[in-house]
């Protein structure tokens, strides 16, 4: 319970005492983005960190050179708990946007944040709305934006955490409209640290793994059809070697 306390204090403390930073980002992005969008990964970066060190989290990363360095990519990774975000998000070094559920967005100052870092926000059940996001998603990466996207659609339950739910085919437009590398992430055992045990937070030593990079354009079309489970596949077998 202390853990938990003390990651809660964390993130409220910062939530309120930042308000004034989150304005100066405001004023900062009406004039400069590209430079909002930095200075705003860079401070979430460090509350992310710091709830990840109260957490008792210890994080082993791997594969991460092979990230390309020359484009932006989409991200494509597992979910099983909410400290994945942190986990994955301090490993970016370009702004990265997110595909969050909607229900986030009404939270006051935390959706404001998420907003700085160019989170979009899709609801699950309105077919229109999520093409919307999508076709915003592939004008990001056109402009040098990575994405990351969490195909599963939701958080997966099962208690093998290998047994991925199925992945969304329509998340991979994003990819196979702009020709960007989609570059699939493994995450090992962020369940332990909060989900696992509600409403405990525990320490746990979590696996994240960057996967060789998948190029669209080097596909066939039906090759293209089937992303989703190509990279479903891929994870999966990530998973179970990390696991062992």
């Amino acid at each position: 319970m202390v853990r938990l306390i003390l990651c809660l204090i964390a993130v409220i403390l910062f939530l309120i005492l930042f308000i004034p930073v989150l304005i100066l980002e405001w004023v900062l992005g009406k004039r400069r983005p590209d430079l909002r969008d930095i200075s705003s990964m860079h401070i979430i970066h460090g509350i992310f960190r710091i709830v990840l060190f109260l957490a008792g989290v210890k994080v082993t990363v791997k594969g991460k050179e092979k990230i390309p360095r020359d484009q932006a990519v989409l991200y494509i990774a597992n979910h099983r708990s909410i400290f994945d975000i942190l986990v994955i998000y301090t490993q970016f070094q370009i702004p990265t946007s997110f595909i969050a559920k909607k229900e986030l967005a009404r939270i006051p100052l935390l959706a404001s944040w998420m907003r700085m870092i160019r989170c979009l926000f899709l609801d699950r059940k309105d077919m229109r709305q999520g093409m919307k996001i999508i076709l915003t998603a592939i004008d990001y990466i056109k402009e040098g934006l990575c994405v990351c996207i969490f195909p599963e659609g939701t958080r997966s339950k099962s208690k093998d955490e290998s047994e991925l739910l199925a992945f969304h085919e329509g998340s991979f437009r994003v990819a196979t409209r702009t020709g960007c590398p989609i570059v699939p992430v493994s995450i090992n055992n962020t369940a332990s640290v909060f989900e696992d045990h509600l409403p405990f937070i525990r320490s746990a030593h979590v696996i994240l793994e960057f996967l060789d990079p998948i190029y669209p354009a080097a596909l066939s079309r039906e090759e293209q059809k089937h992303l989703g489970e190509q990279t479903r596949q891929l994870i999966m077998v990530a998973i179970k070697k990390n696991h062992e």
